[in-house]
């Protein structure tokens, strides 16, 4: 367990909640800068110089002065949440690492590619033994950087769950809400190599991809990927102001925990409070296509990883120290976190959770957008992304027919607590 939370709740469920009808009332509501009182006697500020949608940095701010240090809130720690790729970041970390890695030769050969991953196809198991060939000796590396149809294989597969040809690279059953194979396969894909040696990659493609200059593209065979990264700077400031305001701040990302690491320490946020796929070591310190699993899953092959309902369980587990089957519920509001950030469906169970404040980066993803824009608690923050928002989604997101990502696949309306349906959402926030 990184952390563990578990105190005596009652008052602090119950200043949570008297914080959160502070913070929906049509006072607060109508407040579009912190208070000049809390300014004045220090509490820490969201910066003036970095600009955000809206009423949004003033809504922040609002929720950081009564759940933080200037609230005076007896108790534990509050804690704030935030996915990385897309949340904390633009672009993806973890295909950055990836991109490196194939261009620099670093992904090993498997003893049968059907091995590393549980739902791999034959299809994908056959494309990706013709494209990456046998000559080069199991355990060895393959010359990606020279293989086009490697790593074009390699690479679709993880972009979009399909080999080149377009047949299915996973199949099988599977918990939609829990893992989606092509996430879980990226840990795996680095089977052999150590922890150490994981992050000097990652920690390679950083640097690459800050030097590179915003807009930047890179060719990975004929695929054609974001070439540049960098930290949202609205984010770095919102963290930094959450934690010199008392807060407990983690990242809970579906990325490789490795590289998710060596990204996190850039905001401030250590080992101990990065959370994403932990995988299981072999006896020689090398990782395995195995993975530590959550709410009583024991460890696995990717059924269970940082994903749609399996961030609230990690954040349960990791952090509330809630054991067993429990940590796949939703909790009561002195163990749930008080702020929440993310930008896609894969957050919106633990943003949704967040008791405070749900921050929502615009990416047009639907089940995360419909439940941002519905606001049925009137705490849902959204807000463009930083760096190149997307322009307006046309039309209106399918909250009422199809934007539920469903257990067995596929998608459904999406309900309320009370069980009725969503209606349909205009984009507003772009």
């Amino acid at each position: 367990m990184r952390n563990n939370h578990v105190a005596a709740w009652t008052s602090v469920a119950a200043a949570a909640l008297m914080a959160a009808a502070t913070l929906n009332s049509p006072a607060a509501a109508a407040t579009s800068a912190p208070s000049a009182s809390n300014a004045s006697h220090g509490c820490p500020q969201l910066s003036a110089k970095l600009p955000w949608y809206g009423e949004n940095r003033a809504r922040l701010q609002r929720m950081i002065d009564e759940r933080g240090t200037c609230g005076g809130i007896k108790g534990p720690r509050p804690v704030a949440a935030f996915d990385w790729d897309n949340t904390v970041s633009k672009n993806d970390v973890t295909d950055a690492t990836i991109a490196w890695s194939l261009k620099h030769d670093k992904i090993l050969r498997p003893a049968s590619w059907k091995q590393t991953s549980k739902w791999l196809t034959d299809d994908a198991d056959k494309a990706l033994t013709t494209a990456c060939g046998t000559d080069v000796p199991v355990g060895a590396p393959l010359p990606t950087s020279t293989d086009t149809d490697c790593t074009d294989e390699i690479f679709n597969i993880r972009e979009s769950g399909k080999t080149m040809s377009g047949a299915a690279a996973f199949a099988g059953e599977w918990n939609h809400r829990r893992t989606v194979p092509q996430y879980a396969w990226v840990p795996q894909l680095f089977a052999g190599h150590t922890v150490p040696e994981l992050e000097s990659y990652a920690a390679q493609a950083r640097r690459e991809a800050l030097r590179a200059p915003v807009g930047a593209t890179q060719t990975l065979g004929t695929h054609t990927v974001p070439g540049y990264v960098r930290y949202y700077e609205q984010q770095r400031d919102l963290i930094r102001t959450l934690q010199k305001a008392g807060f407990d701040v983690y990242i809970v990302s579906a990325g490789s925990e490795p590289v998710t690491e060596v990204w996190s320490r850039g905001v401030g946020i250590d080992r101990a409070h990065t959370i994403a796929i932990r995988s299981v070591l072999d006896s020689r310190g090398r990782i395995t296509t195995y993975n530590e699993g959550c709410g009583g899953t024991g460890r696995t092959q990717g059924e269970a990883i940082p994903y749609i309902d399996g961030k609230r369980c990690w954040i349960n587990q990791d952090i509330y120290g809630i054991k067993g089957a429990g940590a796949w519920d939703r909790q009561d509001p002195g163990h749930r976190i008080a702020l929440g950030g993310g930008d896609a469906d894969t957050d919106v169970t633990f943003v949704g959770d967040a008791t405070g404040a749900h921050l929502v980066l615009n990416r047009n993803k639907n089940e995360v957008m419909c439940r941002a824009y519905d606001n049925a608690d009137g705490r849902w923050v959204v807000n463009p992304m930083f760096i190149e928002p997307l322009p307006q989604k046309p039309g209106t997101y399918p909250c009422s027919t199809a934007a539920y990502n469903k257990p067995e696949g596929g998608f459904g309306p999406l309900l309320r607590e009370d069980g009725s349906v969503v209606s349909d959402k205009t984009d507003t926030a772009h």
